[in-house]
């Protein structure tokens, strides 16, 4: 019988081998990324962590953006939270996932609790990313469908993933560690229904407990035979479909190839249709706006159609929002959802978003969103998007970049300023 979590382990050594210096060009691209993001959340966050920060215990590990260290399970933690929180950290639509939060997160304390050098760091980072991602594809849509949110459970995993090479575990500690993190995974999706600020927690939690589990692998306590693909093990308890083909099928890319970056502060799934907006707002008056239709995939419906906005992580996951704020305004930034803008609002309402099948079907290789606008007189106005900027078949430019920079850290600054 197939061993699927020792399959996966030949794999990751397989693929840690042929690892090419613009691989790592792309691995320390996520990082400043990753950076820039984390920070600016840290500073839209500082009020709402309370109390807690102020009682931490102290460590080794830094929280990027407080000017604070603690130990590296609780700096994990809140990198990752501040991470995820402006939805602005990358992903990819393979595997339905976000990436970094949780990965760079973990690798960030165990590189302040252990000697790892820049290109040790690296190669964490693109091993995360493989593991993270191979895990997710072999089970989704499946697992996503069943209410897991990919980010929290195979998150957890890539994170451990990533600290172990960057530690430079062998084989046989690396099967301690992803059974370790395996059993760890957890994250649903319910936690980012209605008003909650708290889907982040997922990404956090899921680096805290990869670090936790990456550590195991210097222990030397047994293991079972198979966690991933074993009779009560984490492929089936977590999808009622899985293909351990797609695990460890040869490629000639690696899975941080394919990963996007976010130019816009909403949910992934609004991205397309967010483009298709800002093209449309060119020339348009929006008051001249009957009603407005988003067709796309069935995946960017559920969970992202709500008109009812409560907040800004309540506006940040609604399409019909970022939709609205791109008409009216040509852009989807932070200024339009932190907080929800009460012209935004009210455009929402006319926004209904919908799945059609044939997008369905296309997914994930494309995430299509179409927008219709009928407009008074009965003149109508559409626009596709097959790939959101920020994919690798529409990558951000440099200049998208330093546009993104700036908007990350003026609100960095006005936070810090306003004392928030």
């Amino acid at each position: 019988m197939p061993n699927i979590t020792r399959e996966l382990i030949e794999y990751l050594f397989f693929k840690a081998s042929r690892i090419t210096p613009g691989i790592r060009d792309k691995a320390y691209a996520c990082l400043e990324d990753y950076r820039t993001v984390t920070a600016a959340g840290a500073a839209g966050n500082r009020e709402k962590w309370g109390r807690m920060l102020s009682s931490l215990p102290r460590g080794d590990a830094y929280i990027i953006g407080c000017g604070i260290k603690t130990d590296g399970r609780t700096a994990a933690l809140i990198n990752g939270f501040n991470a995820h929180s402006l939805e602005l950290d990358d992903g990819q639509r393979f595997a339905m996932i976000h990436l970094g939060a949780s990965i760079i997160s973990a690798l960030n304390s165990a590189e302040c609790e252990n000697i790892i050098t820049p290109e040790s760091f690296s190669t964490g980072i693109i091993m995360g990313y493989e593991a993270a991602c191979r895990i997710a594809i072999a089970m989704q849509p499946s697992h996503k469908n069943r209410g897991y949110h990919t980010a929290g459970t195979c998150g957890t995993i890539g994170s451990a993933v990533g600290v172990a090479f960057a530690l430079g575990m062998n084989k046989a500690q690396l099967g301690r560690v992803i059974t370790c993190a395996a059993g760890s995974a957890a994250g649903m999706l319910e936690i980012q229904e209605q008003q909650s600020d708290l889907k982040p927690y997922n990404l956090g939690r899921a680096a805290a407990d990869g670090l936790s589990a990456a550590y195991m692998g210097l222990t030397k306590f047994e293991t079972p035979d198979d966690m991933l693909g074993g009779e009560r093990g984490f492929f089936r308890i977590f999808s009622d479909d899985f293909s351990p083909a797609k695990l460890t099928e040869k490629t000639d890319y690696f899975e941080i190839e394919r990963i996007y970056t976010k130019p816009y502060a909403s949910c992934r799934h609004s991205h397309s249709a967010v483009e298709a907006a800002i093209i449309l707002h060119r020339g348009l008056n929006t008051d001249d706006i009957v009603r407005a239709e988003v067709l796309t995939y069935r995946l960017g419906v559920k969970g992202h159609d709500h008109r009812d906005i409560r907040s800004a992580s309540s506006a940040k996951l609604s399409t019909p929002y970022a939709v609205a704020a791109a008409l009216l305004y040509g852009r989807a930034d932070l200024s339009v959802f932190d907080p929800p803008d009460e012209k935004v609002c009210a455009l929402a309402q006319k926004i209904k978003v919908s799945e059609v099948p044939a997008l369905t079907a296309e997914c994930p290789q494309k995430r299509i969103a179409v927008v219709n606008l009928t407009m008074k007189g009965g003149e109508t106005l559409s626009q596709r998007i097959d790939y959101a900027k920020g994919e690798p078949e529409n990558p951000m430019t440099d200049k998208d970049f330093e546009e993104k920079r700036k908007m990350l850290l003026e609100y960095t600054k006005k936070k810090t300023e306003n004392g928030i």
